[in-house]
């Protein structure tokens, strides 16, 4: 009936399909990238001398004790962050997803400060707690990822970028950490003794690790843009002086960001505004990521957690569980010597590979480089072909009779035992990337809002976090006794029933097909289309111009200008001075 806006109309890609590659959020979530791999960066950075600032520390000379006491180091990030998860949600949705990611940044920060100067065991504690305590961006990157992906069809590539990072980010902070711990003894043309460097042989990974993310601070603080559906319509002080640095390095217009375009900040009605029946919704569209927002209208929040929310994060958790545990058997699997003991099919033999630490190291990074792979390429393809829900409960399936599997490698004559071991790995790391993603993709469709989004991630990244922290000391005293009884199978085949029981709970959950915030969205550009045809009809009517409202005037005048040209150098922002602002927009200079 009224002809549609050119704003509207689908882009189409090369093949003339409607899923279109150009629609996909890439800026932001390259920007959302750089916050996030200074985070593995600096957590990883730790692991190659943890043992020996331990041993430094002189609180025992027993390696046992020494390992033990590594232990806990790591284990007091995780408890710290399983304690803070839910606050930092909560506070993601009250003051928005920007600052919570910052302030983590800053909170690591000062927690790498404090542990490259730990004199000892209790400050090197206190400091790794304090970083998880201030620190809550996993539930908040997942909350920020599902509010920037606007389209269904994106979330598989969307979701398995995160992963990829954090591997990405797992090979260089080792690399990192290894390389510049005590450089004293490892740089003595370049560290003197009896300096800094000396007094505290771990602080230069740290300080390292602090220039890292002051880097992260600063993207963020510039580039990335608030996705919080109450928030998103405040001015962003940082992304203004972005904008005016980018223009001032390249001597040319601002490019318009993909999804929050600057034409949407200027053009963008506030959610009091939009609900006034008088006052039509101003925002050029385009695509479901152009909306009249009313989900950013105040009012109560929905129900957080559901039943298929609580379902979600009971999977998350028992994923995190059985998966950790193996992270951790694996190596000591193969680092543990051959056992003389006599074998007693089919349950009772222990020992292990034997293998060299050189070698150990090698596999764990080729596992890591297969890992940053199979993250970008193999979990789209197979979820875009099977589905989430499908792919994820064939996954809990299939994973078991690994777990069954892997103790049994040391019965392998040798030449085969290598060839198996890679087998594993590859199978373990094949399930991983799949099935952790895909987990993340039904909690955030199973979310009734996005006002709830951060509520939900920080209980999700918390339940994760007590798993990881209890998975490995279960796991590692089930070993220990079954050892000691002489059944190795123990620990692994305790992995596996956690993993049969997680496939099995998998049943109760559900997919939506059109997530219920997507079809918000959908709603709101309908209406938001309807309102624009109706200006457009009113427009290509022959009537004189007295007998329109002197509002629809300026608003037809000003839509004409949108719909033709986007490029705000072009824009006579003279023309809207008397329309009613939003709160917090500025007229910004036509040359910026």
């Amino acid at each position: 009936m009224f002809p549609r806006p050119a704003c509207l109309q689908g882009r189409r890609t090369r093949n003339g399909s409607g899923d279109d590659f150009s629609t996909f959020p890439i800026r932001q979530l390259f920007v959302l990238a750089l916050v996030r791999i200074c985070e593995p960066i600096a957590f990883m950075s730790i692991f190659p001398y943890v043992y020996h600032m331990v041993e430094s520390f002189h609180v025992t000379d027993n390696d046992r004790q020494i390992a033990l006491y590594a232990g806990m180091i790591t284990s007091s990030f995780t408890f710290a962050e399983f304690s803070a998860g839910m606050f930092w949600g909560r506070m993601s949705d009250r003051i928005g997803r920007k600052p919570v990611l910052i302030m983590g940044l800053v909170g690591t920060a000062i927690s790498m400060v404090v542990f490259g100067f730990a004199p000892n065991l209790a400050t090197a504690m206190i400091a790794r707690a304090l970083g998880g305590m201030l620190n809550g961006n996993i539930g908040v990157l997942q909350t920020t990822v599902a509010e920037i992906v606007t389209k269904k069809e994106h979330q598989p590539r969307a979701y398995s970028i995160m992963p990829f990072v954090w591997c990405l980010g797992s090979i260089i902070g080792p690399a990192m950490g290894g390389a510049l711990a005590q450089p004293c003894d490892n740089y003595p043309a370049l560290f003197a003794r009896s300096t800094l460097w000396d007094k505290f042989p771990f602080l230069l990974p740290n300080l390292v690790c602090i220039t890292v993310l002051v880097c992260g601070i600063v993207v963020g603080f510039l580039f990335l843009e608030e996705t919080h559906p109450e928030k998103k319509h405040r001015r962003d002080p940082g992304l203004e002086l972005g904008h005016w640095l980018v223009n001032l390095c390249w001597g040319s217009r601002v490019q318009l960001p993909d999804d929050s375009d600057v034409k949407e900040k200027y053009f963008d009605a506030p959610p009091g505004y939009e609900t006034a029946e008088s006052s039509p919704c101003l925002r050029p569209v385009d695509g479901a990521s152009a909306d009249c927002d009313l989900e950013g209208q105040k009012g109560p929040a929905p129900k957080a957690f559901t039943r298929q929310v609580i379902l979600a994060i009971v999977a998350y958790g028992i994923l995190a569980y059985h998966s950790v545990s193996f992270d951790q058997l694996m190596p000591v699997l193969l680092s543990t010597p051959r056992s003389d003991d006599d074998v007693v099919l089919p349950l009772k033999f222990t020992g292990g590979l034997g293998m060299a630490t050189k070698t150990i190291g090698f596999m764990l990074a080729v596992q890591g480089v297969y890992s940053m792979i199979a993250q970008l390429w193999l979990f789209p393809f197979v979820v875009k072909h099977f589905g989430t829900l499908r792919t994820f409960r064939f996954v809990l399936f299939v994973w078991p009779p690994l777990y069954l599997a892997v103790p049994y490698l040391v019965l392998l004559p040798a030449k085969l035992q290598m060839l198996a071991v890679y087998v594993s790995l590859i199978s373990k790391i094949t399930f991983h990337v799949i099935a952790f993603p895909a987990t993340a993709i039904l909690l955030a469709n199973a979310a009734p809002s996005s006002k709830v989004l951060g509520s939900i991630n920080g209980v999700a990244a918390s339940t994760a976090s007590l798993s990881r922290a209890f998975g490995p000391t279960i796991t590692g005293l089930l070993h220990s006794k079954g050892l000691d009884s002489g059944y190795s199978v123990l620990a692994w085949w305790a992995c596996g029933l956690v993993c049969l029981i997680g496939a099995i709970q998998s049943f109760w959950m559900e997919e939506s097909p059109e997530p219920e915030r997507f079809k918000t969205r959908q709603s709101e550009v309908s209406e938001s289309e309807m309102k624009r045809e109706a200006l457009s009809d009113f427009g290509t009517q022959d009537q004189d111009s007295d007998e329109l409202p002197e509002e629809e005037q300026r608003l037809l005048s000003l839509r004409s200008s949108v719909d033709h040209d986007f490029d705000i150098s072009k824009l006579n922002l003279n023309a809207v001075d008397n329309f009613p602002k939003p709160q917090g927009v500025v007229t910004h200079d036509t040359n910026v």
